[in-house]
């Protein structure tokens, strides 16, 4: 069933489990996601994100995903991951997207509030979700060299979340807590006394962590007791896709057709893990 962030991630934040979102580039990857959440009866949010469109078109992928999504049998969230634009996150929200992160971050504060409280309120009228981002979750590549700044420079403070919070009317808050984009080059560092902080200061408001993909087990474990409510995943199911393809030409599979189910398997294996590890198992 199509639902928007609120309808999953309240319920998550009460019960202290976190739902992931997957990133869903093509057939083969929704295919994967949904009957992950089927079997484990999970709620999920899937989607794509603006940087990913030059793999799957965003009229194309609401084509695909809106009915998978209404005819599943848990709830989902379709979700348009990092909006760049203004004009792009209006094209996700009437295509029918549930969900908008307008990501302007690496905007000035001001003007952050600004542009996220305008499209929280176009959002809220197609009865869509709005998360944003404050402070900033920069991206592994190109990342760790002597000219890079500390990245603890852009982590989110707890008291401008708050002010951000009341004055845009977002729905959720992606922190910055020492994540970042993509495979991880050095194990992560997260700022766990953070996430505490800002849960303290706006009680109301789920709580996103991005670039999980590489964390560990214990890393997913803390940061959903300090209060995350939702954890983006890309990296992982997009290398388990690449692994089950690689597993059939290894089985002497040279068909396209015969490479789908492994790659739909390694997926879905790959996200049931993940459910499993937040603790959304049951909840759908």
């Amino acid at each position: 069933m199509l639902v928007n962030l609120n309808e999953v991630l309240l319920p998550a934040k009460k019960g202290k489990y976190a739902v992931g979102l997957f990133n869903t580039v093509n057939l083969e990857m929704a295919r994967g996601v949904i009957a992950a959440a089927e079997k484990l009866r999970s709620p999920v949010i899937i989607g794509t994100a603006e940087v990913l469109l030059p793999y799957g078109p965003l009229h194309e992928l609401a084509d695909l995903l809106l009915p998978m999504a209404c005819r599943a049998a848990v709830p989902i969230v379709l979700h348009y991951d990092h909006g760049l634009t203004f004009e792009q996150c209006m094209r996700a929200l009437k295509y029918g997207f549930t969900s908008i992160m307008y990501d302007c971050s690496t905007s000035a504060y001001e003007d952050n509030v600004r542009k996220v409280r305008e499209l929280a309120e176009i959002a809220h009228a197609f009865g869509a979700t709005v998360e944003a981002e404050l402070g900033h979750v920069g991206n592994n590549e190109g990342e760790g060299s002597s000219e890079t700044p500390d990245p603890s420079a852009f982590y989110t403070e707890p008291a401008q979340a708050r002010d951000f919070i009341e004055r845009t009317h977002a729905d959720a808050l992606a922190i910055a807590v020492g994540t970042a984009h993509g495979a991880y080059k050095l194990p992560p560092k997260l700022d766990f006394a953070r996430i505490e902080q800002i849960v303290a200061v706006i009680p109301a408001t789920p709580l996103v962590l991005h670039g999980g993909s590489g964390l560990s087990d214990d890393d997913f474990r803390k940061a959903i007791r300090c209060g995350i409510s939702k954890v983006n995943i890309f990296t992982d199911i997009n290398v388990a896709g690449a692994m089950g393809m690689q597993q059939g030409l290894a089985e002497g599979k040279r068909a396209v057709t015969d490479l789908v189910p492994y790659q739909v398997e390694a997926i879905q294996a790959a996200t049931e893990a993940k459910m499993t590890l937040f603790g959304s198992v049951g909840k759908g």
